[in-house]
């Protein structure tokens, strides 16, 4: 079986690192994400330009990150690795920009932006066989409990992970999540990490609510080789439990998917449905519909849940405005082009979420969205713009610039 061919774990929670060191090595990246909005066109009256300073944020990170080798034996392998974050301004805000983009920074009461840091990844792992242990600080990427790359700070967890690949074509997978750095809060802030990348119980979802951690279990499997199915269960100790089932299908130029998800915090549940066509080197287009029963606002994100701010692994989840298409008696449909041209990735996405019912000013939401990207030698560049409209008369436009440079 091709680990590869599993879309939502293909770092399989561990990632290559884990797998197959070579000694010691380091690497890292330095990135400055900026953005500038019009603000919102309410009635004709044009609040904001773009490029003016109280509409703007903009930030500055550097990851480091070192793995190494502690044992390698024909039957056994042990493995290392550390990760460091530094979040800065440099000063920007008040000057170009009133605003950080990232929300790990601590404001003082004089709106002074204090630099963040903090150790993201601290991890042991071992293979024997076909089963791999992890343990540690790290990255995840289950359905319902993961980190978010879309931003400039990224949300890791405290955790223990066993894999086994025995069975033939599967992968079985356990995991305790005991401690998470992401923002869980009801103020839909679009922060993802805590201030100062401040680890706590995860679980906590609510005031009052102390976490005391989760449990997740799911089998991945993929005997038949377009088809790839997976079912996870979660069970986030005295809060809620969840479920995730998915089904992805690829046959020749065809794509297509399903997914199923419960969730007994708000009692919610939520389907998507996914079909496109992909020509290697040339093309990828994909349309997808899901919709969220009445009953609550899920978020379908127990890692960080904003009471459905939260960007979610379902295949209609926006470009830009998270957590919208989680929201109750959401139908939301989603459709993605994809093309590289004359050496630049170019993307076109648009996002259209329905309510049957108005739910906190969140009735209808189209969003358009259009990006190139291209990479010039160790720097991968990214240039954003979105259109929103909200109940057809509240606009703005957003230009974002992503700069990433690789070491």
């Amino acid at each position: 079986m091709k680990i590869t061919k599993l879309s939502l774990v293909a770092a399989l929670l561990i990632g290559s690192s884990a797998m197959a060191l070579e000694n010691t090595k380091v690497t890292g990246d330095a990135n400055l994400f900026y953005q500038t909005s019009d603000g919102y066109v309410t009635n004709g009256a044009n609040k904001d330009g773009l490029f003016s300073s109280g509409k703007s944020s903009a930030d500055i990170s550097v990851n480091l990150n070192v793995t190494t080798d502690v044992l390698k034996t024909d039957s056994v392998a042990i493995s290392a690795g550390v990760g460091y974050t530094v979040l800065t301004t440099l000063g920007l805000e008040g000057q170009m920009v009133d605003n950080a983009w990232a929300g790990a920074h601590e404001v003082t009461p004089s709106g002074v932006v204090k630099d963040a840091s903090w150790v993201n990844e601290a991890w042991f792992a071992t293979t024997s066989a076909n089963t791999t242990v992890k343990v540690g600080r790290m990255e995840l990427d289950t359905p319902l409990a993961f980190t978010e790359t879309w931003t400039i700070e990224k949300n890791t967890f405290e955790s223990a992970v066993v894999i086994n690949q025995d069975i033939p074509n599967t992968i079985l997978v356990g995991a305790y999540i005991g401690r998470g750095n992401g923002v869980v809060n009801y103020n839909n802030t679009g922060a993802v990490v805590d201030v100062n990348g401040e680890f706590t119980n995860y679980g906590s979802v609510a005031a009052g609510v102390t976490g005391k951690g989760a449990y997740a279990v799911a089998a991945i499997n993929n005997s038949w080789e377009p088809l790839t199915i997976q079912a996870w269960y979660y069970d986030i100790v005295a809060v809620a439990t969840a479920t995730w089932l998915q089904a992805d299908y690829t046959m020749g130029n065809i794509i297509a998917g399903a997914q199923y998800t419960t969730i007994s915090l708000n009692d919610s549940n939520a389907y998507a449905l996914m079909v496109g066509y992909a020509v290697e080197d040339s093309f990828t287009a994909k349309i997808a519909y899901s919709a969220v029963d009445t009953n609550g606002d899920a978020g379908f994100n127990t890692a960080t849940y904003r009471g459905g701010g939260s960007q979610s692994k379902l295949y209609t989840e926006a470009w830009w405005n998270y957590g919208n298409n989680t929201t109750k008696g959401a139908q939301t449909t989603n459709l993605t082009v994809e093309a590289p041209l004359a050496g630049i990735d170019f993307g076109a996405y648009i996002t259209a979420i329905n309510h049957d019912t108005p739910v906190s000013g969140k009735d209808s939401l189209i969003e358009y969205t259009a990006t190139a990207s291209k990479s010039i030698g160790f720097v991968d560049a990214t240039l954003v713009y979105i259109h929103s409209d909200v109940l057809e008369k509240n606009q703005d436009n957003t230009l974002q610039v992503y700069l990433t440079a690789n070491f």
